[in-house]
């Protein structure tokens, strides 16, 4: 499917807060205004090339998940309607229609909550050197991508762009946030978890992990950024699942697992993603769409 890529946005009359790895989030004033470009890091270093349509499956999937879990949290979503958005933003229609969210400013909570419903990924090599994740012990000879018992809550440091998240212990995600707000991110975390889970089962495919962020608002904890994207979770074909090996996936685990064929310090300047990697990686995305939603993407 072809579609324009964009790797960035610029829109000098609006005030932009921030540009992470994958969103350009502008200011304005009691709201904020999100977009999802086609940017793509692996290994917190943000890629040269985009991927098409990527920006538009993560802010479709996020928008579906949203929906399906208000029962549980409140979230930041406004609307994605770009007609409803302030006037300053309709000269921007076309860029920021099907990849923007205008949304409640929150303030972050400075832990990122990670849940792990399989071992995967940086869990893995955890569990492999010490037996555990985030000082959570698990059963001696667990195989790579094996279910766990149960899904833990595994947070992290919240780093800038081009700085590795760091995983924690729970004590220190209490230390920085405080132990009351800890214990209720994780519960909230496990719950979305089990609830995207089930649903996910239901459309044939597996949701090792996920990553949530969450923010306060006016003394409330609510639900922010982009949720159960391929950006932020592990993605898994259920008919081709096999534990003690890594897994296909419908995430960018595919632009990773090219890049780990590389002679590359996963640092700065990137090394160039060949067309063929681009085009299998917009596939894997919108079939995660289409499988998890039940609606084709266009």
């Amino acid at each position: 499917m072809s579609d324009n890529v964009l790797l960035t946005t610029e829109f000098s009359d609006l005030k932009l807060l921030n540009r992470g790895k994958v969103r350009d989030i502008y200011d304005l004033g009691d709201n904020l205004l999100m977009i999802s470009s086609d940017r793509i890091s692996a290994f917190d270093v943000v890629m040269s090339e985009g991927i098409p349509c990527k920006g538009r499956v993560l802010t479709g999937m996020t928008e579906y998940w949203l929906s399906h879990l208000a029962d549980i949290v409140p979230n930041h979503l406004i609307t994605t309607s770009v007609a409803k958005y302030p006037a300053e933003c309709q000269k921007y229609a076309d860029v920021l229609s099907g990849r923007s969210m205008l949304v409640k400013k929150a303030q972050p909570f400075a832990v990122e909550c990670i849940v792990r419903g399989y071992i995967s990924g940086s869990g893995w090599k955890d569990y492999q050197q010490t037996g555990a994740i985030c000082g959570i012990n698990l059963p001696a000879g667990l195989s790579e991508s094996a279910q766990l018992p149960e899904p833990i809550f595994t947070p992290s440091t919240k780093a800038e762009v081009g700085i590795h998240d760091e995983n924690i212990t729970f004590d220190q995600a209490c230390s920085i946030i405080g132990k009351e707000t800890a214990e209720h991110l994780r519960k909230l975390t496990l719950e979305i978890y089990t609830r995207a889970r089930d649903i996910a089962a239901a459309k044939g495919i597996i949701i090792a992990d996920t990553k949530l962020e969450f923010g306060n608002l006016d003394g409330e904890i609510i639900l922010i950024d982009e949720v159960l994207t391929p950006d932020s979770s592990r993605f898994w074909p259920r008919d081709d699942y096999k534990p003690g090996r890594s897994q296909q996936s419908f995430d960018k685990q595919f632009v990773r697992d090219y890049l780990l064929t590389l002679d590359w310090d996963k640092s700065p300047p990137p090394p160039t993603i060949p067309p063929e990697i681009i085009e299998k990686t917009t596939q894997r995305y919108i079939e995660a769409y289409e499988r998890l939603t039940g609606e084709k993407f266009v």
